[in-house]
């Protein structure tokens, strides 16, 4: 499929009518996971889109862009408003933050086991750790707090069980960046790779900064907070990824093509027939939307889209959402231990006693282990009499398998 080739309405005539904009919402309780997961993609894909076209309104002078900008702006927005409303009144935010994991981890393994980019996967591979910590630590508070089962939620499709401790998580903000690929050189996916995963994890940062205060408990306003600071940190390592030498108008082309191959894939992988229809109609307002920036990338730069995406348009590999279970097994065994130092990783026992990682440890968590994130499973420990968790077999981290008590040290202590 390519984009480029397809016919589109003027962007004039793009717009969705006001009851468009208000759809049937999916039933929680037999829409597929992916389904879920796949809202959850879209619509922080078109917060970013909207965010990104107001920074390059607000460092542009040139009246026949911004305008541009102004009327495509508004279109998105429109599609994003719809696809927030299809989260129905009923879906609990316990129940959307299971969501928002389950897209987090599945996401990030299909994106890596289709990457040729040794820095992409790298940097796939070691947040996938840290958001299927996250999962675990949210679906024992789902537990704890509602005593709900999040394997239910999950369709069983995603193990739920520790990953790289989220105490261990709290790094140096600066070890956070990584080095970016070059636009011109760069393959295709890699670059929608970045573009994507930067989007997803965006929007979970987002969703976690605006939830927390509205928790019912004190521990789960907690949890919120400390997951949010490292959605935050995923966010930065993430988005230095992409090559930030990209003229504006590169980046907007580049923005507009990654929305239309992930409206592509979502309609081509969608069951929900309600849902699929409206992934192809974003589809075509986004051919829209990529013609737009094309033609002033043209008029305004002298260059040719194929310059940018570095092919003729025509589409990757499809993204297909779906279960990973051996893959992140795979990954959790070989690279737990890992943390992040300056533009690389490093085994955490191999960093200098005086690395700025322990030194922030410190200052952050005040030398207290007692983190939000480890309460909630001491939590769940003392209600329950072990943790919850889903899992197919055994942990493929020994020091992990415990289910009586929590690890605080792996990844963090050099004694671990």
């Amino acid at each position: 499929m390519n984009p480029f080739n397809e016919k589109c309405r003027s962007l004039e005539n793009n717009f969705l009518p006001l009851k468009k904009m208000y759809p049937k919402s999916y039933n929680k309780e037999k829409t597929s996971p992916y389904t879920k997961t796949r809202v959850i993609l879209m619509n922080g894909t078109e917060f970013e889109s909207a965010w990104f076209m107001h920074q390059f309104a607000r460092h542009c002078d040139t009246p026949e862009i911004k305008q541009a900008l102004a009327v495509v702006r508004r279109q998105e927005q429109q599609q994003q408003k719809r696809i927030s409303c299809l989260k129905p009144i009923g879906e609990s935010i316990l129940e959307t933050t299971i969501a928002y994991e389950q897209l987090a981890i599945d996401l990030t393994a299909e994106l890596a086991i289709n990457e040729k980019d040794a820095n992409n996967i790298k940097a796939l591979n070691f947040a996938l750790l840290e958001d299927f910590d996250h999962l675990y630590r949210f679906a024992n508070l789902l537990k704890t707090d509602k005593g709900e089962d999040a394997d239910r939620l999950v369709g069983q499709f995603t193990e739920i069980m520790p990953g790289r401790p989220t105490i261990a998580e709290h790094r140096f903000p600066a070890d956070e960046v990584k080095p970016h690929m070059d636009c011109k050189t760069a393959d295709l996916y890699s670059k929608l790779v970045a573009n994507t995963i930067t989007a997803a994890e965006q929007q979970t940062m987002n969703y976690y900064m605006n939830i927390a205060q509205w928790y019912k408990n004190d521990l789960g306003r907690k949890l919120y907070a400390e997951i949010g600071m490292i959605e935050e940190a995923h966010v930065t390592q993430y988005e230095s990824l992409k090559d930030p030498n990209c003229t504006w108008l590169e980046m907007w082309l580049m923005h507009e093509y990654t929305e239309c191959w992930l409206y592509y894939s979502m309609f081509e992988d969608e069951t929900d027939e309600n849902i699929k229809r409206i992934w192809l109609e974003h589809y075509k307002m986004e051919v829209c939307h990529l013609k737009a920036a094309a033609s002033l990338l043209k008029k305004y730069e002298k260059k040719n889209a194929e310059s940018v995406l570095g092919c003729d348009g025509q589409f990757p590999r499809l993204l297909k959402l779906g279960s990973n279970k051996q893959y992140i097994r795979k990954v959790l065994k070989e690279t737990i231990t890992l943390t992040m130092k300056d533009e690389g990783y490093s085994e955490l026992a191999h960093l200098p006693d005086d690395y700025r990682y322990f030194s922030f440890q410190q200052k952050f968590l005040s030398g207290d282990t007692k983190a939000p994130s480890h309460l909630v499973i001491e939590k769940a420990i003392k209600k329950l009499g072990k943790d919850y968790r889903y899992q197919e077999g055994d942990h493929p981290v020994k020091c992990l398998r415990s289910r009586e008590s929590d690890n605080v040290n792996v990844a963090r202590t050099k004694n671990s």
